[in-house]
């Protein structure tokens, strides 16, 4: 393979991405500088993508698919056939002639695929597909002795074998066979053999020896009673100790009498942690620890336990214990305390001695052994089954991944669809074909936001199944003004199936230039609605209020008046404040008179560019911000906050964007009804309305200009405003052409 691979690139998204038209373009992906990959990176859940596929890809197992793993995967697949190129065709099935068995691996890969066939009854078979792969590798699995080197119980062929398998689990775990199923391999079979060994080997220097058993087999339980009560003994002797040293200490160490108090209402048990606080005993002076009479209850059969397997067996029969005896007890049990603490092999001791020794005495070490060896000997076998099944799915799959990894091809060819594409939202009389699954709506739109789209997150869910998932989906084409959290739709998945989905948040940015331009003008109807629907309820509000008044006067008629409340102050709408209204509105119809003056005095032909120019003026901050929106939309942020690590400045420009998003048209050759029985009954209120403003307007306009004062003859309106020449004495006022004008009338 050449050094110096000729690549070729095609431009979309406004950037240049690498055409992989040909064999060779996979083969030498090693050499294309990843500073030209769109990702580096990418999830292996969320897409949708054959799973089985991705997980073969992802060799580390760690979720994500990044550069290297998808060069290692066309490379081994490239090679496994004859001829690369094979890979572009995304065939479902894997011709036999294809595989390369001019090398030993081919040849091995070959020989496997025929034996699948062959399992499979197809020997006459020219290919073999996905299927046909998985089918016999899922078989191979369920298998007893399936090439992992894990054995599980039934693998035994003899219940003394099957019994030490399940006492191996029970003592460090498992292992999990192909299958699923627990088991263990050579590494746990030596560790409990090691451990069983030590165990019986610990088990060996305290036999015989009277200083460490003193009871033999019973040392353990005489031992484990005085355990149990060691801590309450020390604490009563050391209490009696007290009392001799100082009889005015009794009291004081014994339980109070309040405290007896403080819980005799209650329901007592022996087990009461309160009174299992208590001393053992009553504390005396030198008293002995009595064994039968006069112990806590709560520690009753501790202390029976204790006289029981220690006191009779070493002391004799005794019936309460002296400090010196509970000392000599404690000497004798010693040595054994000593040499339990040393234990070795603890993870076999649930066993007990015996069973360790049986285990050993037995041939299961061997038997183990050779089962493993077995099994681990049918590994080439299962793993060249399972090549063949990899590369039936690389060649099916693995030039479709490319396409959305190294380039963005299938996105921005717009024939098939990405595989971060999770199919297509229905909502508002559009179809959104940007939608994506999302597993953090929060944190996705932290990120996502970025991307400068308007982004609906939805909640979508299958009742009848009780599936739920979240999808963002990015409105690119139409208006936002029916967009809202609560709306519902529907979304069909990449498999056809719908899902009820309602919007849960919304990212709002501009969806194209035509609502920008109209933004302005629905902003004051909004405004204007707004204010009109405050001042009705607020007049409704004080209607309300007045019938309940009413009301509330007719009960009360026969009772006497409250005393009237105070008259409040009617306070005087200030001079200066009525000055301020009168000027702006003076100045609006001032404003307002000029322009339409201005283009009264225009050609008829220039009238509607001025009015156009207009309406621009006042739209063209909302149209600008919109454009340096709409020209910045990146798909990368959407994508990086779903776990890619995409590589390049992904645009969707206004033209692709449109085609990311359908809005409702009528069929080509369809017929339209335009009466509609239910339409509302049109009043002449509005019009007369905009008539009279329209007619304020002109008649504003033509009295600027001197037409009202004119066509009237003075009667009516202000006279046309003189123009003064240069150098001329400006003497003349315009009252003074005005009376002027009047005098030459008469």
């Amino acid at each position: 393979m050449s050094a110096n691979h000729t690549w070729r690139f095609f431009r979309a998204g406004g950037f240049d991405q690498v055409r992989l038209d040909t064999g060779a373009d996979l083969m030498a992906l090693d050499q294309l500088d990843q500073k030209l990959w769109v990702a580096l990176a990418c999830p292996t859940t969320g897409l949708e993508f054959d799973k089985a596929t991705l997980a073969l890809i992802d060799t580390d197992k760690d979720g994500r698919i990044r550069a290297p793993e998808i060069i290692a995967a066309a490379k081994w697949a490239g090679g496994c056939l004859k001829n690369p190129d094979d890979l572009l065709k995304s065939a479902a099935a894997l011709p036999l002639s294809a595989i390369n068995d001019a090398t030993p691996e081919g040849k091995q890969l070959l020989a496997s695929a025929k034996q699948i066939l062959a399992t499979l009854k197809k020997a006459d078979a020219a290919a073999v597909t996905v299927e046909d792969a998985s089918q016999v590798t899922e078989k191979f699995e369920e298998t007893l002795l399936n090439g992992d080197g894990i054995i599980i119980p039934e693998t035994a062929r003899d219940e003394a074998t099957k019994q030490v398998i399940h006492d191996i689990i029970a003592c460090l775990g498992s292992d999990l066979d192909r299958s699923g199923k627990p088991g263990i391999g050579q590494a746990k079979m030596d560790q409990f053999f090691a451990d069983a060994q030590a165990f019986s080997d610990w088990h060996k220097k305290a036999e015989g020896d009277k200083a460490v058993l003193p009871l033999g087999d019973a040392t353990a339980a005489a031992a484990a009673a005085v355990k149990a009560i060691k801590a309450k003994a020390d604490d009563y002797f050391t209490r009696c100790r007290l009392a001799a040293f100082d009889p005015r200490a009794s009291s004081a160490l014994n339980p109070e009498e309040k405290e007896y108090l403080a819980f005799a209402a209650k329901d007592l048990t022996i087990t009461n942690a309160e009174i299992a606080g208590f001393p053992l005993a009553r504390i005396e002076a030198s008293r002995p620890l009595p064994l039968t009479e006069s112990v806590n209850p709560a520690w009753a059969d501790a202390v029976a336990k204790f006289q029981n397997d220690a006191v009779k067996p070493l002391l004799g029969d005794k019936t309460a214990l002296t400090e010196t005896e509970w000392a000599q007890l404690l000497a004798k049990l010693g040595p054994y305390e000593c040499w339990s603490a040393g234990q070795a092999g603890g993870s076999v001791a649930k066993l007990g001695r015996d069973r360790v020794r049986q285990i050993l005495a037995s041939t299961a070490k061997d038997t183990l052994t050779k089962l493993i060896a077995e099994d681990k000997s049918l590994e080439p076998q299962f793993a060249a089954i399972a090549a063949v099944e990899k590369l039936a799915r690389y060649n099916r799959d693995l030039y479709k991944l490319l396409n959305n990894f190294v380039s963005f091809r299938d996105f921005y060819g717009r024939k098939d669809k990405a595989i971060f594409q999770a199919g297509t939202l229905y909502l508002d009389q559009r179809s959104c074909d940007l939608c994506l699954i999302v597993e953090d709506g929060v944190r996705h739109a932290l990120l996502a936001g970025l991307s400068g789209t308007y982004l609906a997150y939805c909640d979508c869910a299958r009742k009848a199944t009780g599936e739920k998932l979240q999808i963002v989906a990015a409105f690119t084409g139409g208006d936002s003004d029916n967009l809202m959290v609560g709306r519902n739709g529907i979304f069909y998945d990449r498999q056809g199936r719908d899902w009820d989905a309602t919007i849960s948040k919304i990212i709002e940015n501009p969806i194209s230039i035509p609502q920008a331009f109209w933004a302005p003008y629905k902003k004051v109807v909004r405004m204007i609605e707004e204010q009109v629907a405050r001042r009705a309820a607020a007049a409704d509000a004080a209607a309300t209020q007045q019938l309940q008044q009413g009301a509330t006067a007719v009960v009360q008629a026969d009772q006497p008046p409250p005393p009237p409340p105070p008259v409040p102050v009617k306070t005087k709408m200030d001079t200066g404040t009525l000055a301020a209204i009168g000027l702006v509105l003076a100045t609006l119809l001032g404003a307002l008179g000029g322009i339409f003056g201005a283009i009264a005095k225009l050609p008829a032909w220039q009238v509607p560019l001025a009015i156009a120019g207009i309406l621009l003026a006042i739209s063209l901050p909302s149209m600008l911000l919109a454009w340096l929106k709409l020209r910045r939309r990146n798909l990368g942020p959407i994508l990086d906050a779903n776990g890619w690590a995409v590589n390049a400045k992904a645009k969707m420009n206004v033209p692709f964007g449109g085609s990311l998003t359908g809005v409702a048209t009528l069929p080509p050759g369809s017929q339209r009804d335009l009466v509609d029985p239910f339409a509302e009954k049109k009043s002449p209120w509005p019009k007369i309305i905009v008539f009279v403003f329209v007619l304020v307007l002109v008649y504003v306009a033509l009295n600027g200009m001197g037409y009202i004062y004119d066509w009237t003859n003075g009667r009516l309106g202000d006279p046309r405003p003189v123009k003064v020449e240069k150098g001329a004495p400006a003497t003349k006022t315009a009252s003074d052409a005005a009376a002027k004008s009047a005098e030459a009338a008469k």
